[in-house]
């Protein structure tokens, strides 16, 4: 048989920056060195993994110097769990680390030197900022270590997030930094009750057992949202753990159940059967409210996601004659609340259900000058698209991480609106798209947001102007 490659370590490496998803990065020998779990200040001993000529990628198989920018991470789990990964760093530190990243992307890919780009937008709160979290439940729960072929380990109920980089895992989570009153509560009140009442966890290898899942959402109007996710139709140890779950938490407007009977967590395919309480939760940004469902995606973090869409708004200022393309729209976040300063506005969207979402939420807030579309954008995005709808004067932006298709972009060059205004949760992708759009367009401005406080992610809105001819 082949042999795996053995890679040599390389020692003394200082990391100096960070790069895109929080990699730290040092220089020795002439390569670039990017480690893992690292940040600026840190001396470590490099364990290649992969490499080649003009660089290599590892692990710290030791650190010399722990970098003088660390802080204690307030979280037990911290290094199990795969969240707040950088809750070791100040958050003050964490903001010059996500400018630095913008920065990085748009000078490396973007090929812009000179634009100055805004200090990073604060999230009001680093903690208890997130208005959804999912919980898996285990019967086996991650015990950290190593542990022979021959040990016996008693294997005991967990209700928690999967560990990091190990999906088949799950540990058990005491306390959680992400949600507000009453998540934490929740989680611990439907283990305990399980616990005494016996109900099976989940078999994550075997695919058997029954409670599989909760997931927890919440508004800013007070709207709180819990659904259950078991895998059998069980309604003697359905039932009651619902009652005894809506009893003890009359905060829940709307409780649902999910039988799930697939090998995979995924519940958009599935029915969403409402137990007690409000068919919908709603929150408002300015004067639209948004009602959602058990499926609705909407921003995670709601505070900050106002102040997302503000600059947006204040970077397309919109006319009232404006025709104006929202792309990747999701429920309708932004494209709702631009209608009220515009002509109309013509909403794409590749998943049906939010295009539904959409349209619900126009009719309820008598919005009639949306149009929303389902379909790929790639696809959707021509000819008779703008002889259908009307040339748009501003474009709207905001698609996955993994940015707009490359035939998006060239449609865009054809079209020439006059603005576009490019919302991106992934900075490298956004900076590559806009250097394909810099044939005919200019960046004037760039304002990184903070959505997700201890961690590498970060927003960025970019006004691009049409250059003149």
């Amino acid at each position: 048989m082949r042999k795996r490659k053995q890679y040599k370590i390389l020692e003394n490496i200082t990391i100096t920056q960070i790069a895109d998803q929080g990699i730290g990065i040092g220089r020795i020998e002439g390569k670039v060195i990017m480690a893992e779990n690292t940040i600026p200040g840190d001396v470590i001993d490099l364990q290649i993994t992969k490499g080649k000529s003009d660089y290599a990628i590892g692990y710290a198989a030791k650190f010399h110097e722990y970098s003088k920018l660390r802080v204690i991470p307030f979280c037990e789990h911290f290094g199990v769990c795969g969240g707040c990964t950088w809750q070791n760093v100040s958050y003050e530190t964490q903001l010059e680390f996500k400018t630095q990243l913008v920065q990085d992307a748009f000078r490396r890919i973007g090929k812009i030197e000179s634009l100055e780009i805004l200090p990073v937008l604060s999230a009001p709160f680093d903690k208890y900022y997130r208005n959804k979290l999912e919980f898996t439940f285990t019967n086996s729960g991650y015990v950290a270590g190593r542990f022979s072929r021959d040990e016996i380990i008693e294997k005991k109920p967990a209700l928690g997030f999967h560990v990091r980089k190990e999906f088949a895992h799950v540990f058990d989570i005491k306390h959680c930094y992400l949600q507000p009153y009453p998540s934490n509560e929740i989680r611990l009140a439907l283990k305990a009750y399980a616990t005494v009442h016996q109900l099976s966890f989940y078999d994550l290898r075997n695919q058997s057992g029954y409670l599989r899942n909760v997931i927890v959402k919440n508004t800013l109007t007070n709207g709180l949202m819990v659904i259950l996710v078991v895998a059998e139709n069980k309604p003697d140890l359905l039932i009651p753990l619902l009652q005894h779950l809506s009893s003890t938490f009359p905060e829940i407007t709307s409780l649902y159940y999910c039988i799930n009977q697939k090998n995979n967590d995924s519940t958009y395919d599935q029915e969403m059967i409402l137990f007690a309480g409000d068919k919908f939760i709603t929150e408002q940004i300015d004067n639209i409210k948004y009602n959602l469902g058990p499926k609705s995606f909407f921003q995670t973090n709601i505070t900050q996601a106002v102040n997302l869409y503000h600059i947006a708004l204040e970077y397309a200022d919109l006319k009232k004659e404006d025709i104006v393309y929202d792309f990747y729209t999701g429920l309708g976040s932004i494209a709702l609340l631009a209608a009220a300063h515009c002509k109309k506005v013509i909403g794409v969207e590749s998943v049906e259900a939010a295009v539904e979402d959409a349209k619900m939420n126009a009719e309820a807030n008598n919005i009639n000058n949306c149009t929303f579309i389902y379909g790929d954008m790639a696809k959707v995005f021509d000819n008779d698209f703008i002889n259908t709808y009307g040339k748009a004067n501003v474009v709207i932006t905001d698609p996955p991480r993994v940015g707009m298709h490359r035939d998006v972009c060239l449609k865009l060059l054809e079209l020439e609106p006059e603005k576009i205004v490019y919302v991106s949760c992934n900075p490298v992708t956004q900076a590559r798209d806009i250097q394909i759009l810099s044939d005919k367009y200019e960046v004037i401005k760039l304002q990184p947001v903070d959505m997700f406080p201890q961690t590498y992610h970060v927003e960025n809105v970019a006004l691009l102007h049409l250059k003149e001819s």
